[in-house]
């Protein structure tokens, strides 16, 4: 079970390896937004993603046995070079299991810290199963992307920097919007907001046509997307919400937002505008939210967390130069 205690254990075997992303603001943003919007730039993480949180913290927290038997995760890109740093900054091998279809910088980026990548057809095959027959055919400890006690911990580390960083900013109440995939940094950052500063409600930001946590929410129990497939927020695709992380933000989420693809690469365009940052489509979904949501979203300020900025280079400068 994750709560409190474990999200500031894992806090204390993340220090020294992980970065205190800044929260990031800019006049521009706010005029657009007609209120104070703050970016928590995780796009400025090591490996360019909130996920090194959580596959530091669910590795470190290992018996040696286990760890030594190697790590396999199945991921469509972030994760994966989480997953891929933290297993070589511990010294054992890692396989990844990663869509054919994943950017191809994701790929390479996971390929540069020495995983092997084992690659399968996202509308077709299923990773899940993939993975398990790897992991018992070579005796390696599996570590999914969200469903994980230790993973949903160290995703955790976001909302304790959030509820010290929002405190400094003088912001005592406010919307803290989340790209949601799987639920595993939405359910972290709750739990940790929860107990630190609960007058900071999380929100789920994901894409239309693929919001099974907003429905799940809203019909209180989980849902499935009907496709797996047809955006460009390729992060944060998943099939439903975790078995972990659902519960969690039933509890303390409060309601789902959508934003269109459109809108995701119009956020990215002006968080390299304003914020001088690189987003990537589903790392800037709580960006458009609190830029182009705002009627649904109470309060004088916005947090948002920007996750991700890992982005094939051809496509984002077509995003940034046509917005």
């Amino acid at each position: 079970m994750t709560d409190i205690a474990r999200i500031e254990a894992a806090a204390g075997r993340l220090e020294g390896h992980v970065r205190r992303t800044p929260l990031l603001s800019a006049p521009g943003i706010d005029r657009i937004a007609g209120r104070r919007i703050l970016v928590k730039a995780e796009c400025l993480q090591i490996t360019g993603s909130f996920k090194a949180r959580g596959a530091w913290s669910a590795i470190s927290a290992l018996e040696p046995e286990a760890r030594a038997r190697g790590i396999l995760a199945y991921s469509s890109g972030n994760h994966a070079q989480g997953i891929a740093w933290a297993a070589a900054a511990h010294g054992v091998p890692a396989v990844i299991v990663m869509p054919s279809d994943a950017p191809g910088a994701k790929i390479a980026g996971t390929k540069s810290y020495g995983a092997e990548v084992v690659t399968y057809d996202r509308a077709t095959e299923v990773r899940e199963d993939i993975g398990r027959v790897i992991a018992a055919e070579r005796g390696m400890t599996l570590i999914p992307p969200y469903d994980h006690p230790d993973v949903i911990a160290g995703q955790g580390t976001v909302g304790l920097e959030i509820a010290a960083q929002a405190q400094e900013a003088g912001i005592a109440a406010a919307d803290v919007l989340i790209c949601c995939g799987g639920g595993g940094l939405s359910a972290g950052i709750a739990l940790a907001l929860a107990a630190k500063a609960p007058d900071l409600r999380p929100r789920t930001v994901e894409p239309m046509g693929f919001d099974d946590t907003a429905r799940s929410l809203a019909a209180g129990k989980p849902l499935r997307n009907a496709h797996l497939s047809g955006s460009i927020c390729d992060a944060i695709l998943t099939p439903e919400p975790g078995t972990l992380t659902f519960p969690i933000l039933h509890r303390y989420a409060g309601p789902g937002l959508t934003v269109t693809d459109a809108e995701a690469c119009e956020a990215m365009a002006l968080a390299f505008r304003h914020l001088k940052i690189v987003v990537e489509p589903g790392g800037a979904v709580a960006l458009a939210a609190a830029l182009f949501r705002g009627e649904g979203i109470p309060g004088e300020a916005i947090i948002a967390v920007a996750s991700g900025g890992n982005v094939d280079g051809g496509f984002y400068a077509e995003t940034v130069a046509g917005a």
